[in-house]
């Protein structure tokens, strides 16, 4: 059962999904529901120029992180054709490389998100209903974490790229908690202080196409667990932000990064700003890729408000990660389990 990939089912042409991937009715992307959550293409994310002066980027960091808890930036100083080299090195192990291959780089199927390649990172128990997706694990930091040895070794300079963007990630990441701290008023270190050194994971996300894509999910809905989440997409897009009770579709930019702010932000800020509440969709006629790179504590950092009168909770981080594996994602639930 374990080497079972998503896209090895979606390779046979069945015309029907198996049981354990179609979603309970109120959890699916369908507007048949007797009481659907709406799916808007007409809001957007904010889109927020990184070169823009600085009263005016607190001002729309501001905004965006209260209101929506994601935001596209651009001019972010990574590379364009980086991210193309990773969206590239992504579909090239995917979509050229053997199925015997692929599983040389099999993650831990006992070990929540272990590194390597796999399809059941989120699920909480075997009979929790399974996302239509395979993706690819890497530890990338600290660097005590980093083995590019376990990492695939074709396309060529598949280890080179992603190592080079991991790199480039977490000087945006920096970057932005920097700005995240100030638009609050706090210091500019004060968001990295409470973090402390990232622990980095990048994980690229493949996602065939699904012969009933009105069942399922490529991506259930959760909060992440962690700081901050960077992410982008290829151009079939399929990411969905729950805002104000409506699933609110983020549209592919090319040379834009997706923020996505995760659950430790929002309890640092004391609610103040929100961890954005997503999930990804699937499509019955293109396999889609995106590339997250998660930012999160160390499992020992106690995090815990920064204002008075605090709304969380402190709470050790790996204690809150054991949660979240334990309980399943399910939307916020874990974050909201911590409030007074």
């Amino acid at each position: 059962m374990e080497a079972l990939r998503v896209q090895s089912l979606a390779e046979k042409g069945e015309m029907s999904v198996p049981s354990h991937y179609v979603q309970p009715p109120e959890s699916r992307p369908q507007r048949e529901n007797p009481n659907p959550k709406p799916i808007s293409n007409v809001k957007a994310i904010p889109l927020i120029d990184l070169s823009n002066p600085r009263t005016n980027l607190l001002e729309e960091l501001r905004k965006a992180c209260k209101e929506w808890g994601a935001f596209h930036v651009i001019n972010h100083r990574v590379p364009v054709g980086l991210l193309d080299d990773m969206r590239r090195v992504g579909r090239t192990f995917f979509e050229e490389r053997t199925m015997e291959e692929k599983l040389r780089y099999s993650c831990d199927s006992g070990s929540a998100a272990s590194e390597g390649y796999g399809s059941r990172m989120l699920v909480a128990s075997n009979d929790t209903v399974l996302d239509w997706r395979d993706y690819f694990d890497h530890h990338t930091l600290p660097l005590s974490r980093r083995d590019p040895s376990r990492w695939p070794d074709s396309p060529a300079d598949y280890r080179k790229v992603v190592t080079a963007y991991s790199d480039h990630m977490k000087a945006l990441a920096q970057e932005l908690l920097g700005l995240v701290s100030e638009s609050l008023g706090l210091t500019c270190q004060s968001m990295e202080n409470v973090v402390g050194d990232f622990y980095q994971n990048i994980t690229m996300s493949y996602y065939p196409p699904c012969p009933q894509p009105e069942l399922t999910l490529g991506l259930q809905s959760h909060s992440d667990m962690g700081a901050i989440t960077l992410l982008i997409q290829d151009d079939v897009g399929g990411l969905e932000v729950f805002n104000n009770g409506e699933w609110v579709t983020v549209n592919p930019m090319s040379d834009a990064i997706c923020v996505i702010l995760a659950d430790q932000t929002e309890i640092v800020s004391n609610g103040e700003y929100r961890s954005a509440q997503h999930r990804a969709v699937t499509n019955a006629r293109r396999a889609r890729l995106s590339v997250a790179t998660f930012h999160d504590p160390a499992k020992t950092r106690q995090i815990s408000p920064a204002f008075n009168p605090p709304k969380y909770h402190p709470v050790i981080y790996g204690d809150y990660v054991s949660s979240w594996y334990t309980k399943g994602p399910e939307g916020k639930r874990n974050l909201d389990a911590l409030l007074y």
